[in-house]
């Protein structure tokens, strides 16, 4: 399983809970899109997983930036995603950011709303905030190879599922 969190926001613990805890722990690999905003939140999730393909986010501060990059690719289950935090061009940019590295899917955070959004013609995956949702719900995306592509659901710290979707390769 891959597991995707962004937007932790804290000065020093991770903030996972739940399932969210539970699935990090678990997980293949995680992907962390961004906005840890300070060290030793990057260093507790290197500690909770050994396979952690993170980005720096617009809040983190310089030692993050000097060990992440601001875009990555990650390949799981014969999917590629290219991962950034957010694009100033906005679906537009995150959409040619992906087509530039071949990508079958963009990952990103920023706006802490959890969505799925296979309608430009790349499709956005932003698993919103586990940590600091801001009016939206707290959540996380698991995704799991199957059939040539990758099964996704949005998910909440509870453990409730809102939202299933679909990557094709």
């Amino acid at each position: 399983m891959l597991v995707v969190v962004s937007d932790t926001h804290s000065t020093d613990d991770p903030k996972l809970r739940g399932r969210t805890r539970e699935a990090v722990e678990a997980a293949e690999v995680v992907v962390h899109a961004g906005d840890f905003y300070r060290e030793p939140v990057l260093d507790a999730f290197e500690r909770a997983s050994d396979s952690l393909r993170a980005v720096f986010g617009n809040n983190d501060g310089a030692a993050i930036r000097e060990r992440l990059p601001e875009v990555r690719t990650v390949e799981f289950g014969g999917v590629r995603l290219a991962v950034t935090h957010r694009h100033r061009s906005g679906d537009t940019g995150l959409v040619m950011l992906a087509r530039g590295r071949d990508a079958d899917a963009v990952v990103c955070g920023h706006s802490h709303r959890p969505r799925f959004d296979d309608s430009p013609a790349v499709p956005i995956l932003n698993p919103g905030s586990h940590a600091q949702p801001r009016g939206n719900r707290p959540a996380h995306a698991e995704l799991e190879p199957a059939d040539g592509g990758l099964d996704g659901r949005l998910v909440t710290p509870a453990g409730e599922v809102f939202e299933r979707f679909r990557i094709e390769t």
